[in-house]
């Protein structure tokens, strides 16, 4: 009866604050204290009694109640970090009003002229001395509040000493919330204080989310001055915070004892905790492209002079300033073990079903892996120099796999292959993924025996060929990876060599090649990969030399390739027949062959799933920077010109290479069709298709396997494969070209899909409760399949 008493107090005083005509006084305690001073309201039951339209309605005709709401709201957890919120009551008003802020922020964001709300000052809320013109804007004393309670003891951390310590004075690095990176001392758990940091964080990341109501822009100015404040020096608990959010997620095992059922035995309140830390740690680590790489690289550079030392060191981020600073082995390995040990636990089996926990938030690991391997060069450098590298590996590719032909899960895709391709442009990875892979993860692929590199062909070629329309921006990255791994791979098995021409066969077919301006990049991808490994691997790679003998016709008909008119036009006929015939299936296959991507249509998701929408993804050669590996193993600088693709790939812009578009991808090949296909054009790539190598190869291996097979009458694949590992090109192949890496370059473009692909994950993962459902947001598109 007490709590339903409780609700419907609540409610009355939410009534009164909508139909009061007249603005309530501030100092009108016994109306405000309704809110929060003798209710015990759970944040569902808030977001119940407070609806959506009820608070625009008080954002409308009554602003100045809605401010005071706020202001007064605020003023108790100000009051409340100054006190140490002692007593229980305390720590009721506390919750109470951290719920109602959560609730009503979103709606205070999404309207322009109240933007500016939280950035004003109250009159007469000066600081200690009471000079208004020392007091500080409302964001700035709510954001510092919120620091201060997360380290408040008897409330989100243990006490340590028997008498009271005054909060202000309290060493918050004392109280990180867990052990890890420079914290020896695990506190017992307290299920209690996770709920109440839990709901501080949520309400943390609700202050953050006001980006989320400003439309996209490639601007690097625009930081988040919510975000840009508390990740300052004027935040005390800056460092504790920081060390306490990554700790609590890297220590975190969902699995625990390795009890069968647990979770649904046991309330987990640590996972609750988890899920909104790794939310704060990874809005917190946005920040402007060129800033943090300086801190990644100053913090790697040991050797800088006093005159260099000008520059402050470092962002002003602290949050990655801290990150990009962290460099003990003991905790780099605390940090890795524990991303590896979340982003593999949805590939735990058991025999009994549904047995262990499965995470959640496997996409916002993904994006804290990559703030750490971009912010952070010690930890990329770490991750690489052994196979533990494999860990991480294995758990994207089973993500890339299982998301593939979910339309819904684009933005997954993309994180992952951006991570697979920051890596493959580290010598070391490649060298890694020659272990053998002997894991046998649940993924639909076809079984084989080889290696990580195997595995990492096979699922990419599922991909490619068994995705859909909206991946086909991914190819160009995709092969990037492959071809920079290619020059380190010892020996690709049958299986993966197969899925290789496969693809070049599929990719050289005129029709393909003639229907949009950049397809003749991916064949040109594709045989440098087949290059580097002739060329550094030949004596391991049997099953890709016997398999490229077999497929000859592939490279010849490419050589021989028509570039008259006629053949162009005929081409561009069979590929609107194929159109044609598809026409009832999709409407966005037309630039696929069978065997390619968009061949069918997308799995539809669950009715109901929503998805957000992403800003486009630059072309490869805005995201990626070439190099040459020079003799000694350093890499040079190669200027964008000097690739044989550079003139051809100019034609493209960023649109080529959307990522989440909803335009008609029919209409714009047709009208670029007449553009670009042309005898000159075809022509002009034709002429650097680089098949000097291959050719040779087939011109002396060819005659020799077939007079192996005619003269002992072999039919046997086995016999000629042992003849091709035997065999050898030394002094027969054109002079080894230098290798071309093509590292990630990171820039405004990219920076602006993390953002709004970051958002976007937040937003939908925030479901209980809804914190931004409804509301009028502005980054990025909430559509409902």
């Amino acid at each position: 009866m007490g709590n339903a008493d409780t609700k419907l107090r609540f409610r009355k005083a939410v009534i009164q604050l909508t139909t009061k005509t007249q603005p309530v006084e501030a100092t009108d305690d016994a109306f405000w204290d309704q809110f929060w001073a003798d209710t015990s309201t759970t944040v569902q039951d808030v977001f119940t009694l407070v609806p959506a339209a009820e608070i625009r309605a008080v954002r409308e005709e009554s602003p100045s109640n809605l401010a005071t709401l706020c202001y007064k709201a605020m003023e108790r957890l100000v009051q409340a970090a100054a006190s140490g919120c002692s007593s229980e009551k305390e720590r009721r008003i506390v919750l109470n009003c951290t719920r109602l802020l959560t609730r009503i922020l979103p709606y205070i964001f999404e309207d322009a002229d109240w933007r500016g709300f939280f950035w004003s000052t109250v009159p007469g809320a000066g600081r200690e001395d009471g000079d208004d013109e020392d007091a500080r804007p409302l964001a700035e004393s709510l954001l510092l509040a919120i620091a201060d309670l997360l380290f408040c003891p008897d409330f989100t951390v243990q006490t340590h000493k028997r008498s009271t310590e005054d909060i202000r004075s309290i060493d918050s690095c004392e109280y990180i919330w867990e052990a890890g990176v420079g914290f020896a001392h695990s506190p017992a758990p307290n299920y209690s204080h996770d709920l109440n940091r839990t709901e501080l964080l949520k309400l943390l990341l609700t202050c953050f989310s006001e980006a989320m109501y400003l439309p996209p822009s490639s601007e690097s100015k625009n930081l988040n001055p919510w975000v840009s404040f508390f990740c300052s020096t004027e935040n005390r608990h800056a460092l504790p915070l920081f060390t306490s959010l990554l700790n609590v997620v890297c220590a975190y095992d969902p699995v625990g004892y390795g009890i069968p059922y647990n979770h649904l035995l046991f309330a987990d309140s640590r996972e609750q905790l988890v899920d909104q830390a790794v939310q704060i740690l990874i809005v917190t680590l946005e920040q402007e492209v060129g800033s943090a790489a300086r801190a990644a690289f100053q913090a790697l550079d040991t050797s800088a002079s006093a005159d260099e030392e000008q520059e402050p060191a470092g962002p002003d981020n602290l949050f990655v300033n801290y990150l990009s600073r962290i460099h003990r082995e003991e905790d780099l390995g605390f940090i890795l073990k524990g991303l590896a040990r979340l982003l593999n636990n949805p590939l735990v089996q058991t025999y009994l079903p549904r047995s262990t926990k499965k995470i959640q938030f496997h996409q916002e690991l993904l994006i804290l892996f990559w703030k750490f391997c971009d912010f952070n060069k010690k930890f990329l450098f770490f991750v690489l120099k052994s196979s533990d590298v494999l860990d991480i590996l294995v758990p994207i590719l089973f993500y890339l796999n299982d998301a593939r032909a979910d339309q819904s899960r684009v933005g997954l895709m993309h994180i992952a292959v951006f991570i697979l391709l920051l890596l493959s442009g580290e010598r070391n990875f490649g060298v890694r993924l020659n272990k053998p892979y002997t894991l046998r993860v649940p993924m639909d692929i076809p079984v084989f025996t080889g290696t990580h590199a195997d595995l990492l062909i096979v699922i990419f070629h599922k991909i490619i060929t068994g995705g859909h329309q909206r991946l086909q921006p991914l190819f160009d990255c995709l092969l990037t990876v492959i071809v920079n791994i290619s020059p380190y791979l010892k020996s690709l098995s049958m299986v993966a060599a197969n899925k290789l021409l496969h693809l070049l066969e599929a990719f050289s077919t005129p029709w393909f090649l003639f229907s949009s301006s950049q397809n003749h990049q991916l064949v040109f991808f594709l045989l440098e990969v087949f290059n580097n490994i002739i060329q550094y691997q030949f004596d391991g790679n049997s099953n890709l030399v016997y398999t490229i003998i077999r497929k000859r016709n592939v490279f010849h008909q490419l050589a021989n390739l028509p570039s008259d008119m006629a053949s162009i036009q005929k081409a561009q006929q069979q590929q609107q027949q194929k159109r044609r015939k598809k026409s009832g299936i999709s409407r966005t296959n037309s630039t696929e062959n069978e065997s390619m991507a968009g061949s069918r249509p997308a799995v539809p998701a669950e009715p109901g799933t929503l998805k957000t929408s992403l800003e486009a993804t630059p072309g490869i050669d805005k995201i990626t920077e070439k190099s040459q590996v020079s003799v000694d193993g350093t890499l040079v600088a190669v200027p964008h010109s000097d690739s044989p693709q550079a003139d051809s790939s100019a034609v493209a812009g960023a649109s080529d290479t959307e990522s989440n578009s909803e335009r008609d991808p029919e209409v714009h090949i047709s009208k670029s069709q007449s553009r670009f296909a042309n005898p000159d054009w075809v022509l002009s790539w034709k002429a650097k298709l680089p098949l000097q190598t291959i050719m040779r190869l087939l011109q002396v291996l060819v005659p020799q396997v077939e007079k192996i097979c005619i003269d002992k009458g072999l039919t046997d694949e086995s016999e000629i494969l042992k003849f091709l590992q035997h065999g050898t090109l030394v002094g027969l192949l054109p002079v080894p070209h230098p290798i071309l890496i093509r590292k990630y370059q990171a820039n405004t473009g990219t920076a602006m899909w993390f953002r709004t692909y970051m958002w976007g994950v937040i937003y939908l993962r925030n479901v209980d409760p809804p914190v931004w459902y409804d509301t009028d947001i502005r980054l990025f598109e909430i559509q409902r399949i």
